[in-house]
């Protein structure tokens, strides 16, 4: 005869089977609501344990956080009490492995302002970027998104603006579902940055949202705004409690290009910063890192063991960094006359692509190991010593690109007919260490060129002795790997091969890899994953305050020279630089690859 059992255990059971299938239920519909805290889950489990019966524990699994959360929003918007920011909660997962990432990464609750939201990079790249992680279901339910600009607008204005912006520029496809749990979470506050009200609101609206959308106190700062604005923006900050976080949540603030215009200036500016954020706190943005192009530069050279034995100055004759564009300055006249190309690409972009190209293998991919070995490069590079041979700069001059006639860069409206800021900058570094000790990289880039390209072409030296006639190799060049950072992103391998026929000719040839044939998934863009990284505290794909500086230690030279040298050199629009550039590497006995 079989035994029964206690009617508080048939309880219990039947209450713990029923959490078991509402949370089933919520991991099948999708990663937009499977995200839910184990706290949650637990005081669930707990409350249907301790109910009379299966219908009174059911009904209280109902209850989550966020309903709870939106009850208090309400009451206090009511007039009945103010409003407590809901308590935070831990997101970690206990049965994944912190190692595994095979899994998508996914954003804990948390907000993001962005300030100057009413801008170009905004509209183009922020708003777009936060819907495409929204919808691959890498943001929060709960995910909020303050705007703060001086437009008189309302939350609706601003919704219908990232609305417009979406449809425009987003990556993936629109779907109304996803838009409308992110337009919820959307707040617009208007006023200048010494408006002190306008902080108070801005205050109030991430405590009301940290209530309403369980944001838990976690807020990025995204300063989306020219340089000189950086100070009063955080000051305005700390001013008002909005750099104080609640306990064990978190504040962050990001920082656009460019990080000061010398290495003092960049000191001062690291300096403000850190007195109201703590370095770790601190993300700087350079989107070139958030490329996967570029992130494949450390795949490619510490995941197979074919390069790293030829990756040195044995093997390596020099290394050419290339980023160029084909359009003018466009609308940018204020921002870019006075700072220039070099400023603007060489000491952030191209150091930073050439501290990834030369340095030694991190003991981790994490952060520390990371910022180790690129300082250890950046800190070994030597400037040549004879400026005047060894760097160019020059201005695009007027010509016709694309079919179509342009101006030059003094001709463009609103730059000062004698204007000395250049629009093409090259120079030659040398990196005093045992693995390139001997080997020149040269780093270039500019505007109105010949096409929108970037790449890393690795260049070999030549074979120490060839048994074939010189008729033979006429046409062979020099082996290299080239990256192609952008537009089409991927990897060539050139080298020489037989031409079929009976006499012995031999020519270069490619192996070609890309990312848009080789990978059905498309890649996502740098800010996507630049924003998700901030939000989960990732700091991989950042440079930090000593990087900064250390790339003004090397470019202020140059600047210096150039200011108290010459004009800049005249290039033609749609062509490769002033034929100065090419003089430059014909003086090593070389020549600049052609793209």
């Amino acid at each position: 005869m079989s035994e029964e059992l206690p009617a508080t255990t048939v309880q219990e059971t039947k209450a713990t089977k029923e959490a078991k299938e509402a949370r089933t239920a919520r991991e099948a519909a999708g990663p937009l609501h499977a995200e839910e805290s184990e706290d949650a889950q637990q005081a669930r489990t707990a409350d249907a344990a301790r109910a009379s019966g299966p219908a009174k524990g059911a009904r209280g699994a109902k209850k989550s956080g966020t309903a709870r959360a939106a009850k208090g929003a309400k009451s206090g918007s009511a007039g009945a009490k103010a409003v407590e920011p809901v308590a935070p909660l831990d997101w970690s997962n206990p049965l994944r492995d912190p190692q595994d990432r095979r899994l998508p990464r996914i954003a804990g609750p948390s907000g993001l302002v962005i300030f100057g939201v009413t801008g170009d990079l905004s509209r183009r790249k922020l708003m777009p970027a936060v819907y495409d992680l929204a919808n691959r279901g890498l943001l929060p339910p709960g995910f909020s998104l303050v705007g703060f600009a001086r437009r008189d607008w309302e939350d609706q204005d601003f919704a219908e603006v990232v609305h417009d912006a979406v449809k425009e520029h987003a990556r993936t496809p629109f779907r109304e579902e996803v838009w409308q749990q992110l337009s919820e979470g959307m707040r617009f506050i208007p006023g200048d940055f010494d408006d002190d009200h306008a902080f108070e609101q801005l205050r109030k609206a991430v405590e009301e949202l940290d209530a309403s959308r369980g944001t838990s106190g976690n807020y990025a700062f995204y300063l989306s705004v020219p340089p000189k604005f950086f100070p009063k923006v955080v000051q305005q900050l700390k001013k008002h409690g909005l750099t104080d976080a609640p306990d064990g949540s978190w504040r962050r603030a990001v920082i656009e290009k460019p990080f000061g215009h010398d290495l003092d200036s960049a000191r001062d500016l690291n300096a403000l910063v850190h007195e109201v954020f703590d370095p770790e706190q601190v993300f700087r943005i350079d989107h070139y890192l958030g490329k996967e192009t570029v992130q494949n530069i450390l795949a490619l050279r510490f995941a197979n063991q074919m390069y790293e034995p030829i990756w040195n100055r044995s093997y390596v004759d020099h290394i050419q960094i290339t980023m160029a564009e084909d359009i003018g300055i466009g609308g940018r006249a204020g921002y870019y006359d006075g700072i220039g190309a070099a400023r603007d690409v060489i000491q952030n972009h191209l150091l930073q692509l050439m501290a990834l190209t030369a340095m030694e293998e991190p003991a981790s991919f994490d952060a520390p190991s990371l910022l180790t070995e690129k300082l250890k490069v950046l800190r070994a590079v030597r400037l040549p010593e004879e400026l005047g041979e060894h760097t160019v700069r020059g201005q695009y001059a007027g010509g016709w690109q694309g079919g179509a006639r342009v101006p030059g860069y003094l001709e463009e409206e609103g730059i000062d007919p004698a204007s000395t800021t250049d629009t093409y900058a090259a120079i030659k570094l040398g990196i005093d260490n045992r693995r390139w000790a001997g080997v020149p990289f040269y780093l270039r880039t500019g505007k109105r060129l010949g096409r929108r390209v970037t790449e890393i072409a690795v260049v070999f030296q030549r074979a120490p002795h060839s048994p074939f006639d010189s008729t033979a190799t006429e046409e062979l060049g020099e082996n290299a790997i080239v990256i192609r950072v952008q537009p089409d992103e991927g990897m060539t391998v050139r080298f020489g091969s037989k031409v079929p026929g009976t006499s012995m000719e031999i020519r270069d040839v490619s192996m070609d890899f890309a990312y848009g044939e080789s990978f059905t998934e498309s890649s996502p863009e740098a800010y996507e994953r630049l924003i998700l990284d901030v939000l989960l505290g990732d700091a991989n794909l950042f440079p930090r305050h000593q990087e900064v500086e250390e790339s003004w230690r090397i470019l202020d030279p140059v600047e210096e020279y150039w200011a108290s040298h010459d004009k800049p050199a005249q290039y033609a629009s749609g062509g490769w630089g002033p034929r100065e550039a090419d003089d430059m590497l014909a003086r090593d006995g070389r020549s600049w690859r052609r793209p």
